[in-house]
């Protein structure tokens, strides 16, 4: 009988210390996970280096378009989405993207747009381009930011191809062949991410 209630308070105790290894173990992990985030290694831009980069870029939002007479027509945009930038002179990995802009089918479209990191840093450019259906080359130039991108310049460029149109003036839209070039200003110390 002794044997039989020996036993289990041996398991116990053995089970108990067990479950407080783990436990231990579990915590410390827990703490090494908390610690500061790492970031991978920025590449270094050279003074007056210009890195280049290319990207997906999609937006949501409406068009309202009115007529100019002889198959000439104008119209507002304002987009809302998402920009994913790859290479290794990308100036940040995804932004939150807007743009507002104004198309005259005649003379082209001339927009303005903001990327906003995940720290809330942006980027401001100016687009311009031939915004018709034959030709919807944009071009935009980087004009500066703020925080890890203040200072910084470059250009991208685009088509941009609507992928749905509602009557009521809701589209979507993405951007094909998106390339672009930036040099990283004195803020970022010579790192573009």
């Amino acid at each position: 009988m002794r044997f039989l209630t020996r036993a289990p308070r041996q398991g116990r105790k053995r089970c108990g210390d067990v479950l407080r290894c783990r436990f231990l173990l579990g915590l410390a992990f827990a703490a090494a996970a908390c610690g500061p985030a790492q970031e991978s290694p920025r590449p270094a831009a050279a003074s007056g280096a210009e890195l280049e980069f290319s990207g997906s870029w999609s937006g949501l939002g409406s068009r309202h378009t009115i007529p100019l007479g002889a198959g000439r027509f104008g119209s507002i945009v304002d987009l809302k989405g998402t920009m994913l930038l790859t290479g290794p002179g990308r100036p940040g990995v995804g932004f939150q993207s807007e743009v507002i802009g104004l198309t005259d089918s005649a003379t082209g479209f001339q927009g303005r747009s903001v990327w906003t990191d995940e720290r809330g840093d942006q980027v401001y450019s100016e687009l311009r381009g031939e915004g018709t259906a034959a030709k919807n080359r944009i071009a935009g130039t980087i004009l500066s930011g703020t925080g890890r991108y203040a200072g910084v310049t470059g250009s991208y460029e685009f088509s941009w191809q609507w992928v749905m149109e509602g009557e009521d003036g809701a589209v979507h839209g993405r951007a094909v062949d998106l390339k672009g070039r930036v040099q990283p200003g004195p803020a970022a110390g010579g790192s573009t991410r």
